[in-house]
């Protein structure tokens, strides 16, 4: 069997990895990746090791610098167009990076190295985000480099993990070896929810919320109610799926569950009253891991707040998996 040769761009923790290693198994060498924010690289080499080494900023890397290789994967930053976002687009900025034109750095090396397939993911947002202009660029750019692309919205609920998240795939096959079609996986897995995916009792103290905070938090929705609008916390039952997990706070806050199995409820951390009476927790970061379908070997040595970014921007795993076994279907066809 061919072995292809991947590059991981804007890798993150290496869920898109992780889903073609699984995928293609023996028969997959990642040989560049490259990642700039630190601390998720650190989740990252912990987790495959430090071959390749994790490369920073890709965008003062020159393409000539990097490996020949046959796939590009690249989750490219989804906060330009998120609908939790500012929807600033290609005109958004953060320390110095223009976040909604980082897929030209995509285009840019794979025009120079021309691989077989180029695979990408990003929010949802991204397909309608300023009437669907934005979107038509990207595909066009790729299209012009020499690929036929490919897209699909997919629900990860749909795949073995119990998280309402919608996000749009890309696909994108070097012309000369392109199907007519390609017919994206509707679901794959078992159906799951939030209790398929809970942490063993007790959960640790502090996981639980303040009496103090789950006030707040009712007066904030209160407030947002009085207003017409949407916002505020909420408590998921255990016998249905996940909101959306994302970085920031709020897709803990609208992930709360109720958990009345034995806990302590002395406090570990500096907070404001004691420990709701009501069992009110947030969910843990390997609950989190789960719900992106993330293996329970996959190390998690960080600080809380750090593993809830990394998994907030990550990707579903079993989505990418499910993929990436018809990609590598077309691949070895064209052999």
């Amino acid at each position: 069997m061919t072995k292809y040769a991947s590059i991981d761009l804007f890798a993150g923790i290496g869920g898109i990895r992780l889903g073609f290693d699984r995928a293609f198994k023996k028969n997959i060498e990642t040989v560049f990746v490259s990642e700039w924010d630190e601390w998720a690289a650190k989740t990252y080499t912990l987790n495959f090791g430090e071959v390749p080494p994790v490369a920073g900023d890709i965008t003062k890397i020159e393409a000539g610098e990097i490996p020949a290789f046959d796939i590009a994967l690249a989750g490219f930053p989804c906060q330009a167009f998120s609908f939790a976002g500012h929807h600033k687009g290609f005109d958004d900025d953060y320390y110095g990076q223009t976040r909604g034109t980082l897929f030209r750095e995509v285009v840019r090396i794979c025009d120079y190295h021309k691989p077989k397939v180029i695979f990408c993911e990003n929010v949802k947002g991204l397909v309608r985000h300023d009437r669907g202009k934005t979107f038509s660029v990207i595909c066009g750019a790729f299209e012009e480099a020499g690929y036929k692309v490919f897209t699909q919205v997919l629900n990860s609920k749909d795949f073995g993990v119990p998280q309402n998240r919608e996000r749009i795939y890309i696909v994108c096959f070097r012309d000369d070896i392109a199907p007519e079609k390609f017919d994206f996986p509707k679901r794959a897995g078992r159906k799951k929810v939030i209790r398929d995916i809970l942490d063993d009792a007790p959960i640790p103290s502090k996981y639980y919320l303040s009496n103090r905070y789950l006030e707040v938090l009712r007066e904030h929705r209160a407030r947002h109610e009085a207003a017409g609008h949407g916002f505020g916390y909420e408590i998921r039952d255990l016998d249905d799926i996940a909101g959306a997990v994302v970085c920031g706070g709020m897709g803990r806050e609208r992930n709360l569950l109720i958990d009345s199995r034995p806990h302590s409820m002395v406090p570990t951390t500096h907070i404001k009253g004691g420990i709701n009476e009501e069992d009110v927790r947030k969910m843990t970061p390997r609950e989190w891991a789960r719900l992106q379908g993330f293996p329970d070997s996959f190390k998690l040595e960080l600080a809380d707040t750090h593993l809830y970014k990394q998994f907030g921007n990550s990707v579903s795993v079993p989505v990418i998996e499910a993929i990436a076994k018809r990609i590598k279907k077309v691949l070895d066809e064209a052999e």
